[in-house]
């Protein structure tokens, strides 16, 4: 034992024992985060130190917090216009005021800031968890947060999410959908205009657009990464539209865009859906006051987030037993594709 023992600190107990303060904190709290093996090796290392948490302290960490953050790399501008964030996060509130509880919001700039807003609240006691969204393959946050201890659930495929819970769609299984049907009313030149390349769910809808291209024996198919707005998209349906083997019909991975793709098609002198058939991600109001109406893949976005609330309840509270799967997106035909294309495909 230490013969000073005023001199000791939480921090001397977590280099002793090989973790973070907060996993410290997080196993004298009593609070889910940590193993078994890893709490008992605090635990000896605070004995063997002669270390234990103030009074105060306890009081303070024992403390409910009723706030959980969600810290959003995006621009203002497009989370205000994008109908996708809007429905997940009203779902997330219908939660948390069922439990009298807040959500702590932010927009930042790069995962870097992200990271950084994460460890302060968690580190200042201002939330109880966290929300994960946007996941990259080998995101550089997980590993970051795991560290600190931080309780989270991640929206995304489980093969992103790392050692946090996951909650997601399959979006795979959606995308080959989409491009079935399509290729069933006599499309063979298909096209995607999706979202940042280096976002997981991306990658995923892009591994599984093309492969199910090849298995259907369709030409192969022409992807655009964008950053999510109308003028990308815009710009990017301009650019297949003018290519001499354009494609009869475009896949969009959010309504934004192919609400700004059925208006650049319409300049260029094309009538959906018998020239070009549109399909939208992310079925919205955008998509049902369109001329044509678009067709999209639809799922309860205001459920998901809701769903994605309770699940980090679960987290917080040590309930959770594994990944959530939500319900997958379904193609719900409407005037942008109801006909086969006039010239055949």
């Amino acid at each position: 034992m230490s013969s000073s023992t005023e001199r000791v600190t939480i921090k001397d107990v977590a280099a002793r024992a090989g973790v973070s303060k907060g996993a410290v904190s997080l196993a004298f709290n009593h609070k889910p985060g940590v193993s078994a093996a890893t709490r008992e090796r605090i635990f000896e290392a605070a004995r063997d130190l002669g270390w234990a948490p103030s009074a105060t302290a306890r009081s303070l960490s024992n403390q409910r917090v009723d706030v959980v953050g969600l810290a959003l790399c995006r621009p203002a501008r497009l989370l205000g216009l994008e109908p996708f964030y809007m429905e997940f996060i009203s779902g997330i509130e219908s939660v948390l005021a069922e439990r009298s509880c807040s959500l702590l919001l932010r927009l930042v700039r790069d995962l870097d800031e992200e990271t950084a807003v994460y460890k302060a609240w968690w580190g200042g006691r201002m939330i109880a968890g966290a929300i994960l969204v946007d996941l990259r393959e080998d995101d550089p946050r997980l590993p970051s947060l795991e560290g600190v201890g931080l309780p989270a659930v991640a929206v995304g495929h489980p093969s992103l999410t790392g050692p946090f819970p996951a909650v997601w769609t399959d979006d795979a299984c959606a995308v080959g959908e989409a491009v079935r049907y399509l290729a069933a009313l006599g499309h063979r030149r298909i096209a995607r205009v999706g979202g940042p390349a280096d976002l997981g769910h991306s990658a995923i809808r892009t591994r599984a657009f093309a492969s199910t291209m090849r298995e259907l024996g369709l030409e192969e198919a022409r992807q655009i990464a964008t950053g999510f707005d109308e003028k990308e998209g815009a710009r990017a349906t301009r650019s297949l539209l003018l290519a001499a083997d354009r494609p009869t019909a475009i896949v969009y991975d959010n309504d934004i865009m192919a609400v700004a793709g059925a208006g650049v098609a319409a300049e260029m002198g094309f009538t959906v859906p018998d020239d070009l058939s549109l399909v939208a991600w992310d079925d919205s109001q955008l998509c049902r006051i369109t001329h044509p109406t678009l067709s999209a893949m639809s799922h309860d976005v205001h459920h998901f987030g809701a769903e994605v609330a309770r699940v980090l309840f679960d987290v917080i509270d040590g309930t959770h037993t594994g990944p959530h799967q939500a319900p997958t997106p379904t193609l719900t035909p409407r005037g942008s594709t109801s006909r086969a294309p006039r010239t055949g495909g």
